[in-house]
């Protein structure tokens, strides 16, 4: 299931994998950043920024930057970045961060994975459907990366 507005999007998905497997993806760094495609520099930590290099072909020249706003074990993690950072060129210091939500929820030995990205309303009028449109289709791409990299054998 996928929903979207101008505001948010919504992606959900059925992972084949226990909520504890899925959690360590999305939090662990190392983790993160193999199915994610950055290399970050550091753990994440509430209230931290972390940031990296994007490795996926074509976007190594761009840094990722978050900062974690949440992380409830197997239930919430989430964090707040710039969209509009996918500029090299533009400065972005007083362009307002989208929050960055992972919800999960046990299935048995499946766990559901809600992914949001909230906030684009509040993007400069001149790069909100940009920012919204590579998004959504990045978020398709990426809650297929992570339920591939959950159900990949060691």
């Amino acid at each position: 299931m996928s929903q979207t507005s101008t505001d948010r999007i919504e992606k959900e998905i059925a992972l084949n994998a226990p909520i504890a497997r899925v959690w360590r993806a999305i939090t662990d760094h190392r983790e993160f950043g193999t199915w994610f495609r950055v290399n970050l520099e550091s753990p994440f930590a509430v209230g931290e920024k972390t940031r990296g290099r994007i490795t996926y072909p074509g976007y190594e020249h761009l840094t990722f930057e978050i900062t974690v706003e949440a992380m409830e074990p197997e239930r919430l993690f989430s964090y707040r970045w710039k969209p509009t950072a996918s500029d090299p060129n533009r400065d972005t210091a007083n362009d307002p961060a989208t929050l960055v939500e992972f919800k999960l929820e046990a299935n048995g030995e499946k766990t559901r994975l809600r992914v949001t990205e909230s906030g684009f309303d509040a993007l400069p009028a001149e790069l909100r459907e940009e920012c919204f449109r590579r998004n959504d289709g990045g978020w398709t791409a990426q809650v297929k990366n992570i339920a591939d990299h959950v159900t990949a054998k060691a």
